[in-house]
């Protein structure tokens, strides 16, 4: 067993080109076997909470506000019944550097399980449209046969039931992210109002609709293996220390199939089946070790545990487990690196969480009147017209005042009832008047304090202009 760490290492020819491309470079289509087994079972009921996530969460509610919508159109962000506007981009920026930071230790440390048991799109392929084509067409050779025979009645049947039931999903799909989008009242509005009233929303709805048709009919596995950039991460994220699904070389080697009067020990105990690659969705062997396709669906490993049960053998020839897990019997070790994303992930969890706590109800924004210079009064007082901006980051109401913090002088509001209704907007305009013996220079700072019932609710620097001294 000495050389066969060098022959499974040697064997590197298949990195050369892409599992699902010919050598004249066409597109080979999968057809992976009907799954089975442990893993199979856990991923479905994964998958089944994460769709009924996906269908109910525009539904429900908290504090009279979505549980998540991304308004795009109205520019806020609703996570949890609380509200996130422009003002808030910094705690945005800091999320996705959160992300960023937690997919590089979580892909150190797990590989791609992201990929496998959460991913979106393997969810919607593996779980959904993959079981129609099952269910329409029958298993993997079954779906072959049909494809490669002529047209007949019943491949024409076949092929448009299956056909209208995907697109018909990609509808349902499209209206729910479209939904996290505008609101499922919005949304509502759309279905049921006539299509002139809302042009827009329903071309988004049907393109939506295609895409998802497309990537799911059409695409399917090329998205994880040529569009999808986290399989390349892999290659700058994963060590010998990443915990992947990976094939005991040192158990399994030399492979083959099981012979009469094989003595024990004479081959590793891979029977050479061939059932791993048949059932992978991506068309690797991963025999042949890490590789950029592979999503650790754990099909493989269901594949493999049932042949081995059926040989008499233990389980776990292939596994969750590192490339030391298996050389050198080690267990997962904490690194430096693994210590250091650790780290950064902490501090950047503890700022977010400060400036969570910290955000203020309401955000003001206070500027001069673009091209308005100062205006006097009278002989003793000038005044400045400024613009206000106030967003409600709340489901209450305020009625807004202003007042001068630190220096004497009056505030004059452009209408009446400055009224701050709930995840609203107020836009307006004020003068403020103030003494020119008050002021020290041309250009002066001044704040302004944003009230509702007495209580500051924001504090604003902006500048005053008067006369030259």
């Amino acid at each position: 067993m000495a050389n066969l760490q060098e022959i499974y290492e040697d064997q590197e020819g298949f990195r050369d080109s892409v599992s699902t491309i010919d050598e004249q470079g066409k597109r080979k289509w999968v057809y992976p076997k009907k799954q089975t087994g442990f893993y199979y079972k856990w991923r479905n009921i994964v998958a089944y909470i994460l769709l009924a996530f996906l269908l109910i969460a525009p539904y429900l509610r908290i504090n009279g506000l979505p549980l998540l919508q991304i308004d795009i159109i109205g520019r806020k962000f609703i996570f949890f019944g609380n509200i996130f506007w422009p003002q808030d981009f910094y705690l945005f920026f800091l999320s996705m550097i959160i992300f960023i930071v937690f997919i590089a230790l979580f892909t150190a440390v797990f590989g791609r399980l992201f990929c496998g048991w959460v991913c979106p799109q393997t969810i919607f392929m593996e779980m959904v449209y993959r079981k129609i084509e099952y269910w329409i067409e029958g298993d993997s050779q079954a779906q072959k046969r049909l494809n490669e025979a002529p047209w007949t009645r019943e491949k024409m049947f076949k092929k448009t039931a299956k056909h209208i039931l995907f697109f018909a999903i990609a509808f349902i799909v499209a209206n729910t992210f479209l939904s996290y989008i505008i609101g499922t009242d919005a949304l509502w509005q759309i279905i049921t109002e006539p299509v002139a009233m809302h042009i827009g929303g329903f071309l988004t709805i049907i393109v939506f609709s295609f895409v998802f048709y497309f990537v799911f009919a059409f695409m399917r596995e090329q998205v994880c293996t040529v569009i999808c950039p986290y399989g390349r991460l892999q290659g700058v994220l994963l060590d010998p220390n990443s915990i992947v699904v990976a094939y005991d070389f040192e158990r399994g080697e030399p492979r083959g199939k099981i012979k009469k009067n094989q003595l024990e020990g004479e081959k590793g105990d891979c029977v050479d089946c061939g059932l791993c690659v048949r059932v992978c969705p991506t068309a690797i062997d991963i025999r042949n070790g890490t590789q950029l396709e592979c999503i650790n669906c754990t099909a493989c490993i269901d594949a493999c545990d049932s042949i081995m049960d059926k040989v008499g053998k233990p389980k776990g020839l292939i596994r969750y487990d590192s490339y030391n897990g298996i050389k050198n019997k080690t267990g997962l070790i904490w690194t430096k690196r693994l210590s250091a994303y650790s780290a950064v992930l902490l501090i950047l969890l503890a700022i977010v969480g400060f400036s969570m706590g910290s955000r203020t109800k309401v955000a003001a924004t206070i500027l001069r009147t673009p091209g308005m210079l100062y205006q006097d009064v009278d002989e003793f007082t000038v005044s400045n017209l400024y613009n206000i901006q106030v967003i409600n980051k709340t489901q209450e109401t305020y009625p807004i005042s202003l007042e001068l913090k630190d220096r004497q002088g009056n505030i004059k509001l452009v209408g009446e009832n400055w009224e701050l209704k709930p995840a609203d907007v107020l836009k307006s305009s004020f003068f403020v008047e103030l003494k020119k013996e008050d002021l020290s220079a041309t250009k002066n700072k001044i704040e302004i304090l944003v009230k509702a019932n007495g209580e500051v609710l924001d504090d604003v620097k902006t500048n005053f202009m008067g006369p030259i001294k």
